[in-house]
């Protein structure tokens, strides 16, 4: 390929609105990273998040809280604003952070730095295999609903076994779950672009929501590399 092929490419691009989509929704993705962990680490430093758990019930209402909100947004996402759907985001990342700031206050911190580093390194491969990728991954819905179910059945069996190698099984499980969703979720992006061309106020939705699904992922991937790899304080 010649300079002035690569200077072509590169306008197309720039000009392609499918690139700024995609970035977008990344940007949207990690704005929604960084306020969880800021949140998490505040919670951590001030020794608050002490006090939150000692709330009798709020880590149900908390999950209560966090999947309502993703089910509203899913149910409500083509008739709510763009910016009701940023709010619910943002409220949705700030209060996973309390979350975080509990794991933070659980784990070392050299052993959630490594899970960090190993989540946005695995997270990055198979996002952008996902970007890359041409084929219809549509048909993986149902193995990818298949799978959380089987992961939560896993999670509930090991709450009355209790046992060491079982929850080693199921957070390598976990791993490889999450891995394939993201490649999935990050196919879908585009795929979601493509439905909604043309219309930029759902592609706004559109970018939200799929922002949310990737952090989730990543989120996911990470609580379950920290509890592979270390052991708590």
């Amino acid at each position: 390929m010649f300079p002035n092929d690569e200077l072509t490419l590169e306008a197309e691009r720039g000009r392609n609105p499918l690139y700024k989509h995609v970035a977008k929704t990344y940007l949207w993705m990690f704005f929604g990273l960084a306020i969880t962990f800021a949140v998490g680490m505040t919670l951590y430093a001030s020794n608050l998040v002490f006090f939150f758990y000692a709330v009798p019930m709020l880590s149900l209402v908390l999950l209560v809280a966090q999947l309502g909100l993703v089910i509203f947004l899913s149910a409500r996402l083509t008739k709510i604003s763009v910016n009701a759907c940023r709010a619910v985001f943002v409220i949705y990342s700030a209060l996973t952070g309390i979350t975080i700031g509990a794991v933070l206050a659980a784990y070392e911190a050299g052993v959630a730095m490594l899970a960090f580093g190993v989540s946005a390194f695995f997270f990055g491969c198979m996002a952008a295999a996902g970007l890359l990728t041409r084929r219809d991954v549509s048909g993986f819905r149902s193995l990818v609903i298949f799978g959380l179910l089987a992961l939560i059945v896993m999670q509930v069996i090991n709450l009355f076994l209790r046992l060491d190698g079982f929850d080693t099984m199921i957070c390598l499980a976990g791993v490889a779950i999450f891995l394939g969703i993201t490649t999935y979720d990050s196919k879908k992006t585009k795929d979601l672009y493509y439905a909604f061309e043309g219309n930029q106020e759902l592609l706004d939705k559109a970018s939200i929501y799929s922002a949310l699904e990737l952090y989730l992922d990543f989120i996911n991937l990470f609580l379950y590399l920290i509890r592979l790899l270390g052991r708590k304080k």
